[in-house]
């Protein structure tokens, strides 16, 4: 009988096909280890790295020869090394997929933030990661989460704003009706000055603070930087004394910029005292102005600027300075570095929402020990003169004009009844003849029955669904010439914006002084 020679090759030949498996597995495995965008790690039991993919070098900024043999300790995040061992305990005991963040650091020294998958092998006694960056994503969140957060103190601060403001309006109102009883009481009429001149300054606040919501646009203007150092320089150092030195280093031949005055002597002063705040006795502050031509190699890392003529604004001193901790908190809404006394306020994310605004942007350097400098950019104005004249607002014709403030009627809109009563009486003292009513309904009614009112003055925002944007629309379809005075707390009510634009309605915003609604009442009753 012949030998058997089948089974030894068919033997043969499974052995064969089974080390090319093996062969393939070990090649594809190869590859993926090799190609893999993720960053794979082989962890012996003790923490050290066995076998580093190349990805490391795109990830972490390290080569795969730089890391293995080196302990994870020197790569992982100290405030981190905690929960990574406690995962790598975990999964040794319990031998099983584990989950987790953990962030390394990078060889230019930022933290990265790697989501891992990872597990123990008993039989090879080693750890194996998988880990996918995701700070981009961490960032993409925290950005959105930021967004939200100031669009909520946005809301708040606009609602905020826009209820003091009608405060203030009956504060203002009455504080100017007792001003013919106190008149002949020189001690009185002092006092009363100084409730006025503290009810204006809250005014202003508020201007300021619906700027920060971005509630109410700027008075955009070509703006001479230098003049408005000048007027809150003074004031300044007659508040800080001979403590503080305060030194200004102007320009000359300063480009006009485009900017709301007002608020560009509030920064000014308000980063005056911070810098104040920040320095000892025998401190320095400077203030500095120059003209700046940006581009785009001088704008990196400011994501918020974009390339143009500035005029700078640089407030310096030689103070404390700050921590990389607490540059990186700066715009936070109501944050301080004072270790006493009264908070900042919105401070500097005021000054950084007013500059976005005018298309401008901000930079801070600080140093412990070395102080602070803060430099503001304001575009330049392409001419010496105010942008709001650029393009002259169209005046309505065929309107009636009435001096005698006797023969002029005015229905009044409002349905904070403080505010309204104080209007009304305000009205009165200026010899108008008024009626009132708290909603746009009522007031349509009265307007149905009597076409004789000369002057229709709302509030914009009215209980029972219609605005008082939409009550002047109502009004003119039934008295075609009545002239219409919208007033509002802020002015990014809804529908303002329209309404502003039109030359037959006029806006006047809270609060407001007996002489400003007088201004205004007088200019749209002269009108042609």
């Amino acid at each position: 009988m012949p030998p058997f020679t089948g089974f030894p090759n068919a033997r043969f030949s499974r052995w064969r096909k089974a080390g090319s498996d093996r062969d393939k597995i070990h090649s594809l495995n190869q590859r993926i280890f090799e190609t893999s965008l993720d960053l794979i790690l082989v962890v012996d039991s003790r923490g050290n790295y066995l076998r580093i993919s190349p990805s490391s070098v795109s990830i972490i900024g390290y080569r795969p020869e730089e890391m293995i043999g080196q302990s994870g300790i020197r790569f992982i995040l100290p405030d981190d090394l905690a929960m990574a061992r406690s995962e790598m305990r975990l999964m040794r005991e319990g031998r099983q997929l584990r989950n987790f963040t953990c962030r390394y650091r990078h060889q230019n020294g930022q933290a990265v933030t790697l989501a891992w998958t990872g597990q123990w092998s008993e039989p090879d006694r080693q750890y194996f990661f998988i880990g996918r960056d995701i700070t981009s994503q961490i960032e993409a969140e925290q950005q959105a989460h930021d967004i939200q957060q100031l669009e909520a103190v946005n809301q708040l601060t606009g609602g905020l704003a826009h209820d003091f403001n009608n405060l203030l309006a009956v504060i203002m109102g009455s504080l100017e009706l007792l001003d013919p009883y106190v008149r002949q009481d020189f001690e009185a009429a002092e006092h009363l000055l100084d409730a006025l001149n503290a009810a204006s300054r809250g005014a202003e606040i508020t201007v300021q603070l619906l700027a920060f919501a971005r509630r109410q646009p700027p008075n955009s203007q070509a703006v001479n930087i230098n003049a408005c150092i000048a007027e809150v320089l003074e004031s300044q150092r007659e508040k800080h004394g001979s403590r503080v030195t305060i030194d200004v280093q102007p320009a000359q031949n300063l480009w006009r910029a485009i900017a709301d005055a007002s608020q560009v002597k509030a920064a000014v002063d308000g980063l005056c005292q911070n810098a104040a705040d920040a320095v000892t006795d025998d401190g320095i502050i400077l203030i500095e102005t120059a003209n700046k031509s940006l581009g785009s190699d001088d704008l990196r890392g400011n994501p918020d600027a974009t390339a143009g003529d500035y005029v700078m604004l640089a407030v310096r001193d030689n103070g404390k300075g700050m921590t990389p901790q607490e540059l990186e908190r700066v715009f936070e809404p109501f944050f301080t570095t004072r270790q006493e006394g009264p908070s900042a306020g919105l401070g500097l994310s005021i000054i950084r929402s007013l500059l976005k605004q005018q298309r401008g942007h901000i930079e801070i350097e600080s140093e412990p020990g070395r102080g602070t400098e803060v430099r503001l950019y304001l575009p330049r104005a392409k001419a010496h003169v105010s942008m709001q004249d650029e393009e002259p607002k169209r005046q309505p014709a065929n309107r009636k004009a009435r001096s005698n403030n006797a023969e002029s009627r005015i229905l009044v809109v409002e349905d904070d009844d403080d505010v309204r009563r104080i209007v009304m009486a305000q009205l009165a003292t200026l010899g108008y003849r008024c009626d009132s009513s708290s909603n746009a309904e009522a007031a349509l009614e009265i307007l149905n029955k009597d076409r004789s009112f000369d002057l229709l003055f709302s509030d914009v925002l009215l209980p029972g669904g219609m605005s008082g944007v939409e009550l002047a629309n109502a009004a003119r379809k039934l008295q075609p010439d009545l002239k219409i005075l919208l007033t509002s707390g802020f002015v990014g009510t809804a529908g303002v914006g329209e309404a502003s634009a039109d030359p037959f309605v006029n806006f006047l915003a809270k609060p407001y002084r007996r002489a400003d609604l007088s201004a205004a009442i007088t200019a749209i009753m002269s009108e042609d």
